[in-house]
């Protein structure tokens, strides 16, 4: 019996001292739709403005929870950030997503996360008293399918794209991005005029998303699920193009698997980009990691 009560004791003890490392908080509600984030703050109270990221998980949009992005978010809590992982509407569960479904149905589940990345921003500037925010420094990361919508959220015309009747400041521009394995739909979307500090990370090989210029899950041309994608490669070489700062990270040979590498497991790389944009850090660099992998493509010829 006392065996069984300290086991007890140590759960709850757990629990407790898991539910204090975040917030739980709805940041969206209409008819039909009720969204939550966890937030995740210092330990330390801080006199100054915080800044913030908020991540947006991967699942393909059909699947994935925002307690994986659990590992950013405390991680760049513990470095002095406000963190937040949010929920979005899966709009792909039960969808096709692959070259056999309907593209209209793809490029709608791309909108409606950015919209509702959108709104997560906009719950921070509605409360930033509240939370300690510092506005001007928002940032976004997103893993996989989280990156092509932070991409979006990032560049996409928030008029024209919007669904919901509350929007963003005119004004309003995010700090930079953080981006896994994503991908955007139009190189085009991104200007010198809407530009914004990037980091990418992707494996060469990726058959899902495109490292480079491809469509996504490298789809014959005649499939009903057709979308021409713009990888972590040429995204990097467009922000070079336009003299933007931006920092890629290569994993020669490595898969889809990649997506949440920086994330889960070097988390720090993150919170060090992010201090770079903060200190007016400009960039260019290009890092590339050997993973042992077999897969070598002619196009990327400094993974040989």
């Amino acid at each position: 019996m006392k065996k069984s009560i300290f086991i007890l004791f140590t759960f709850f003890t757990l629990c407790s001292a898991t539910a204090q490392d975040f917030k739980t908080l709805t940041y969206f509600v209409n008819d039909s739709t009720k969204l939550e984030l966890d937030l995740f703050l210092p330990k330390t109270k801080s006199t100054n403005k915080l800044p913030l990221l908020i991540h947006v998980h991967g699942g393909g949009f059909s699947g994935g929870r925002r307690e994986d992005g659990h590992h950013i978010a405390k991680h760049a809590a513990t470095q002095g950030y406000a963190a937040a992982s949010i929920s979005y509407t899966l709009y792909m569960k039960g969808r096709k997503f692959s070259c056999d479904g309907i593209l209209s149905q793809k490029t709608k589940a791309f909108q409606i996360a950015a919209n509702q990345l959108w709104q997560a921003t906009l719950f921070f500037i509605t409360n930033a008293d509240k939370y300690n925010i510092d506005t001007t420094k928002i940032f976004i990361s997103g893993s996989s399918a989280g990156a092509e919508t932070a991409l979006h959220a990032a560049f996409w015309d928030r008029n024209v794209m919007a669904l919901y009747p509350q929007k963003l400041p005119d004004t309003f521009k995010y700090a930079g991005i953080a981006s896994g394995s994503g991908a955007i739909m139009d190189l085009n979307l991104i200007t010198k005029q809407n530009l914004i500090p990037a980091l990418f990370f992707h494996g060469s090989c990726d058959r899902t998303v495109p490292y480079g210029t491809a469509a996504h899950h490298y789809c014959p041309a005649n499939a009903s699920g057709w979308l021409m994608l713009f990888g972590s490669y040429s995204l990097y070489n467009h922000i070079i193009g336009l003299n933007g700062s931006t920092h890629l990270y290569t994993f020669c040979g490595g898969g889809h698997e990649y997506s949440d590498e920086l994330f889960a497991k070097q988390p720090q790389e993150i919170v060090d980009f992010m201090n770079r944009v903060l200190h007016n850090q400009k960039e260019q660099a290009h890092t590339i990691i050997a993973t042992g992998k077999p897969c070598k493509t002619a196009e990327y010829n400094f993974c040989d």
